[in-house]
């Protein structure tokens, strides 16, 4: 069964840290671009950070820039999105999806071929 299941979301403080996890089952990320989107309440879907499958290009949106980190462990199957000095505008359910190209960086839905479920982070004091 293919499928990608996020984790690692959850309630934190502000200026506080998470890291979430990407886990990919029933195929193989190595050759997949893998995006991390979130959809906050009232606000549409938005790219947040993305890696490439081999050429270790990498995006951020301007806001999680210097903030957040993006990696693979394509051993482990797993993407990561490091998230430090988080803010209450980072409230969201955060998404992770794959995209099968050796040479795009930026994930854009109309080239996604899997969706996680998502993992809710909520920054609140």
């Amino acid at each position: 069964q293919v499928q990608l299941v996020e984790s690692g979301g959850g309630l934190v403080q502000p200026v506080g840290s998470l890291r979430l996890s990407c886990v990919a089952s029933g195929f193989t990320l190595d050759a997949y671009a893998i995006g991390w989107f979130r959809l906050a309440l009232g606000k549409e879907l938005e790219v947040v950070s993305c890696i490439s499958s081999s050429i270790g290009g990498t995006y951020y949106t301007d806001s999680v820039k210097g903030r957040f980190t993006i990696s693979r462990d394509n051993a482990k199957n797993t993407v990561y999105l490091q998230m430090n000095s988080l803010k209450p505008e980072d409230t969201a359910v955060y998404y992770c999806a794959a995209a099968a190209s050796s040479t795009i960086v930026v994930v854009t839905t109309e080239f996604v071929d899997y969706w996680g479920k998502g993992t809710l982070v909520t920054v609140s004091s």
